[in-house]
């Protein structure tokens, strides 16, 4: 009974053996598997078809980027450039003002001084001309009028090196932004409109009135 045991077997496994070798059977895949290295290759397929897509796409958006960064450059140039000529318009004006302002701080004392100048001319314009150089009979008189006469030209000197200039309108046109009409007359010498007489000469300081000249004026 061993014996056709073992020849049993023998027989089996040369079966099994033959039909391992055999040619005509194939190990072959799952079809499963068949799916997946499809679906793999299409998927694979796909990425390279939408890879030059996506560059396209991330180069326009990089061109994109960088038009607004330009844009942006060139607005903040341009609040740049203004706030720096606003800041030059604002120095210039700042230092008109402060120019202004020491040149025309002296107005008011100035005219105060003006009182002081129109006295002293009054009191040489009294002196008679005739005794004005007269040192034998008068020479306590003729030294006084000198010496009222260098201090008036002394105070004219200090108001002139201050910007204070007269205004001697005698035989000039008429001018209401220099002259103040005192008072008409009929002259037929003379042209209409023109100065004839002053009876307070008028003064400016850098160019601006600070007191006007009290004139005549011809009227025919």
């Amino acid at each position: 009974m061993s014996l056709s045991l073992s020849l049993f077997r023998r027989g089996l496994f040369n079966n099994v053996k033959g039909s391992f070798l055999s040619p005509s059977i194939r190990i072959t895949r799952p079809p499963h598997r068949i799916l997946l290295s499809t679906a793999a290759q299409e998927n694979d397929t796909n990425n390279s078809n939408n890879a030059p897509a996506s560059e396209k796409t991330e180069k326009v958006e990089e061109i994109d980027d960088s038009a607004v960064k330009d844009k942006q450059i060139a607005e903040l140039k341009d609040s740049y450039l203004r706030c720096l000529a606003d800041m030059e318009n604002l120095r210039e004006r700042t230092r008109k003002e402060v120019e202004s302002t020491a040149q025309f701080a002296i107005q008011k004392f100035a005219k105060d001084l003006l009182n002081t100048v129109d006295i002293l001319n009054l009191a040489l314009s009294s002196v008679p001309a005739e005794v004005r150089n007269d040192t034998q009979n008068n020479p306590h008189l003729v030294n006084l009028y000198t010496g009222v006469s260098l201090t008036e030209s002394e105070l004219l000197n200090i108001l002139r090196r201050h910007g204070v200039e007269k205004i001697e309108p005698l035989g000039q046109k008429f001018d209401p932004n220099l002259h103040e009409a005192i008072y008409q007359v009929n002259d037929p010498n003379k042209e209409p409109g023109i100065v004839c007489d002053v009876q307070k000469v008028g003064y400016s300081l850098f160019g601006r009135v600070i007191r006007p000249a009290q004139v005549g004026v011809n009227n025919s």
